[in-house]
């Protein structure tokens, strides 16, 4: 009777998928349960289907049907000795569900290894949905990888093979994918516009994971923004959807941590409103400083339950990334050790699966505790000054291992602001550290040209700072004038010294970019193109 049901069951189950029915298919699966629990039995040879339906069983299990331990399960009827015997549309489909419990698993690359597989004789498949299913998973992989290129066209693959088998809903679930990637790309205006797609689709399915995936990646864009409070609605908003599935999903998790890390920028935001009115002496003080702590605390709490979540699932990203910006809520808060021991603590869980996103930035928190040292003149200066190097160096090459351009300015800003801090001996501000850090803010301005004016640009402006004026330029000048201009072109050595004199000519002008013109016979046009990348005008 199971067997003679197993053919209707899996039809129904690649439907209510594709169509992302989400309730009407986890109840099919509910009416079978106990015959999927009796072990693996189940799933050899008293079923021809069962194969494909452990596929999709997997599949269902992504989208929130009980636990992955359903498909390790049955895993347990085809062990890898034996898999060479089985036909092989049964291969692929065990292959795609092992690759689901290795991305479970975060064994990303093992995962991939799958994947790859089933789309190497995707030809001799001939079943659009499930090589639209094998793109997409290759792209989840491509993204936790930090390879967006990649990442970005499977998952156009996968969208295309979808559409073929007429799963327009599910093609839908792969455009909210494909907008984050075209996000971290630049690409915000095409994002939205996907989105805005995605949700007309999904409006009417009970998928409520991909429409709080919808909702978070609204959230996350307005945050990017500085349009806080957009944000902290739309991750509302998400939160409500996902809790309607599982009130402790992963991707709950998510939007909790990114919860707590908007209302930690809003924290920053009334600090320094509170540093600016006392030294203004104004009322309004303690008033902030109320707000301040209350956005403290909010973020606090949100990160702790999200800490919660992802503990509970076992997921080290999750996990490492609430180290992260709990840590980053300590230094703000100058409780240096804590903020020092959620960053080892989020390397080491990086370190276990080979992740260096998260790697590069517990080393790019590291970096920061050892910077806040040197300028509070806490510890050895000579040995803080070892490890904030170390630390900046090694958070440039683990963020050089993804295609994440922020990730990568931001590390190579903090590894300039450490060299302007630091010399190997321990003096601070060297030339040959000076010159290293202007290298190092021309490329980090480079991966940040045309992004939004946040708290990375910030970090920016404070490079730019400290490498273009000071009592260096003389050092530089004189270097120049003895042929000493290291790997620098012509043009490279005219913008720096139009770097060095526009700002103080403008300075003598009363800032006045239409007297700078006329005084330098330059265009006012270059004239603000040059103090705007300086962060001083516009």
């Amino acid at each position: 009777m199971i067997a003679g049901r197993s053919s209707d069951l899996l039809e129904g189950l690649r439907a209510d998928l594709g169509q992302r029915q989400i309730g009407r298919g986890m109840a099919r699966l509910d009416g079978l349960w106990a015959d999927l629990s009796s072990g693996p039995g189940y799933w050899g040879a008293r079923n021809s289907d069962s194969a494909a339906l452990l596929c999709y069983v997997a599949q269902w299990v992504d989208a929130g049907w009980r636990d992955v331990d359903v498909v390790q399960t049955g895993l347990g009827a085809f062990p890898k000795g034996r898999r060479s015997a089985v036909r092989l549309s049964d291969y692929v489909h065990i292959l795609m569900a092992e690759g689901m419990v290795w991305v479970n698993e975060e064994r990303v690359d093992r995962a991939l290894e799958n994947f790859s597989r089933v789309l190497s004789i995707r030809h001799e498949i001939g079943d659009p949905l499930l090589v639209s299913l094998a793109h997409f998973w290759s792209s989840r992989c491509h993204r936790k990888n930090g390879e967006y290129d990649a990442a970005l066209t499977h998952v156009a693959d996968g969208y295309r093979f979808a559409t073929e088998a007429d799963m327009r809903p599910m093609a839908a679930a792969m455009q909210v994918a494909e907008s984050w990637l075209l996000f971290q790309k630049g690409r915000t205006r095409d994002a939205l516009k996907l989105l805005a797609e995605a949700e007309a689709v999904l409006s009417t399915t009970d998928d409520y994971i991909t429409r709080g995936n919808i909702q978070s990646s609204y959230g996350r864009m307005y945050r990017r923004e500085g349009r806080y409070d957009l944000g902290i609605r739309h991750f509302g908003i998400a939160i409500e959807e996902y809790t309607k599935r599982d009130p402790e999903h992963r991707n709950l998790a998510r939007t909790l941590a990114n919860l707590g890390y908007v209302e930690r920028l809003m924290a920053l935001q009334h600090r320094k409103r509170i540093d600016a009115d006392a030294a203004q002496r104004r009322r309004s003080e303690p008033d902030l400083r109320r707000d301040y702590e209350m956005l403290r605390a909010r973020a606090l709490a949100h990160l702790d339950r999200a800490d919660e979540i992802y503990r509970l699932h076992a997921n080290h990203r999750g996990t490492g990334t609430v180290c992260v910006n709990r840590g980053h809520l300590h230094l703000d808060n100058g409780d240096l050790q804590r903020a020092d021991d959620e960053a080892r603590a989020a390397y080491t869980l990086g370190e276990e699966k080979k992740d260096y996103i998260l790697m590069a930035r517990a080393r790019l928190l590291e970096c920061m505790v050892e910077n806040t040292k040197l300028e509070e003149e806490i510890e050895d200066p000579a040995w803080v000054s070892h490890l904030a190097l170390n630390a900046s160096a090694e958070a440039v090459d683990f963020s050089m291992h993804t295609e994440n351009r922020r990730l990568q300015a931001r590390a190579l800003i903090w590894q300039g602001l450490t060299l302007c801090n630091t010399s190997p001996g321990g003096a601070a501000g060297s030339p040959a550290n000076l010159d290293a850090a202007r290298e190092l803010c021309e490329r980090a301005a480079s991966l940040l040209k045309n992004e939004v004016q946040d708290h990375i640009w910030e970090d920016l402006q404070l490079l730019k700072s400290r490498v273009v004026g000071g009592a260096n330029i003389d050092a530089r000048l004189q270097a120049w004038s003895q042929g000493v201009v290291g790997e620098r072109s012509f043009q490279q050595l005219t913008e720096d010294f139009a770097d060095i004199v526009i700002p103080r000519v403008w300075e003598h002008e009363g800032r006045k970019v239409a007297r700078v013109a006329r005084r330098l016979a330059i265009s006012p046009k270059k004239v603000r193109r040059i103090l705007a990348r300086l962060g001083l005008h516009g």
